[in-house]
């Protein structure tokens, strides 16, 4: 396998890592309820009340609460997944062509950077728990990773196309 095709390979399969882990975090923003019901089960089924457990009891109890009084919150977070399964297509147009479509690795790996800042303004505004903060900015550290990677291989991909031409 020469370079070119080695470089490819890697661009495809990070950012078909990148797509399935915006889908997978777009779905997850659907089933709220039966998601925080077997997480709060899972954090405090030892019967510890660890600040984790308490913060997930706490947020189980809130959403059912405003499910059942107020359901048509939730459409926000349709929304939410909706946004995410969009900007997953979107990355397509890298898997087509990376070397084109190289601005996809920038707007991905500026949004990562926006992920810190926003959840730890608006996190705290809201009364998210620091440590909790810390986990939504790590969705944006570990999308910048394979997003990182594929940049910098692409430009690699360019020169080396450029030099066949």
């Amino acid at each position: 396998m020469n370079r070119e095709q080695l470089l490819r390979r890697r661009i495809k399969q990070l950012t078909w890592l990148f797509i399935v882990g915006l889908f997978l975090s777009g779905a997850t923003a659907i089933p709220l309820q039966s998601e925080l019901n077997l997480l709060s089960n899972f954090c405090g089924s030892n019967g510890e009340s660890s600040e984790m457990a308490r913060w997930l009891l706490r947020v189980r109890d809130a959403l059912a609460q405003t499910q059942a009084q107020h359901p048509f919150l939730f459409y926000g977070t349709d929304w939410l997944a909706f946004g995410h399964f969009v900007i997953a297509l979107v990355f397509i147009g890298a898997l087509r062509d990376p070397v084109r479509n190289r601005w996809l690795f920038d707007f991905g790996l500026i949004a990562c950077v926006l992920v810190i800042p926003y959840a730890l303004v608006f996190g705290g505004l809201r009364g998210i728990p620091f440590w909790w903060r810390l986990i939504d900015c790590s969705f944006g550290v570990f999308g910048f990773i394979p997003l990182w990677f594929c940049r910098k291989w692409t430009g690699e991909l360019e020169i080396l196309t450029r030099d066949k031409n």
